[in-house]
């Protein structure tokens, strides 16, 4: 088998094994492995509308409404009629989904030092760089995967 034909393998059974691992942590808390990033990503910022939320994720729009829906019934998250685009609703974290957020951080620290702890130094930088290419590439609608701060800094606690 060439590299050609492994590597989506071996992308697909690294991504379900990281999401068997997440679902595994975060259950005892009520919340799925797709849920976590959906608050991961409103604690990187602002409010979002659903239709950037969903980029970001990235997640199919309807998906993340379904999700936002779900998650503002147990009053994790808050959405609002877009300032000024009535068509469009913003979502963001309330307190209570921040102080979940940061229980769940702290919940998926074992899955993420394991992947951590199968990489060498400086390889996790490189994977990152190496991934976000792929998903640019596959998916120019695709935010960018990495960035400026991690999810799990102190100013994303605040």
């Amino acid at each position: 088998m060439t590299s050609k034909t492994r590597l989506p393998i071996a992308l697909r059974a690294a991504y379900l094994a990281l999401h068997r691992r997440s679902e595994a942590q975060f259950a005892p808390y009520d919340v799925t492995a797709d849920q976590f990033v959906l608050l991961a990503t409103l604690a990187r910022g602002n409010a979002l509308t659903q239709r950037e939320l969903a980029r970001r994720m990235p997640s199919d729009p309807s998906t993340v409404r379904a999700m936002l829906v779900l998650l503002e019934q147990r009053g994790l998250v808050k959405r609002e009629t877009h300032p000024t685009d009535a068509r469009a609703r913003t979502a963001a974290l309330t307190a209570a989904g921040r102080r979940k957020f940061r229980q769940l951080w702290s919940a998926g620290e074992p899955v993420r030092t394991q992947m951590l702890d199968a990489l060498r130094p400086n390889d996790a930088e490189t994977l990152v760089a190496l991934l976000t290419r792929i998903a640019a590439t596959l998916n120019r609608e695709c935010a960018p995967v990495g960035g400026s701060s991690s999810f799990g800094s102190q100013e994303d606690e605040s």
